[in-house]
């Protein structure tokens, strides 16, 4: 049986527009092999933008 968050991994959202790195969250690496990429709130640019996973 496999552990719990085994295949889980931490990432940080940084927003498409300012670029600044505002959520955490964690991500299944066996899933989602791709770089995730949400509509989230930005408090700099005070809308919801796009932001994608970075390294």
């Amino acid at each position: 049986m496999a552990k719990k968050g085994e295949n889980r991994v931490l990432i940080t959202l940084a927003c498409g527009e300012c670029r600044e790195r505002t959520y955490n969250s964690e991500k299944n690496r066996r899933n989602d092999t791709a770089r995730l990429e949400l509509k989230k709130y930005c408090p700099r640019c005070r809308k919801q933008q796009p932001h994608r996973e970075v390294r």
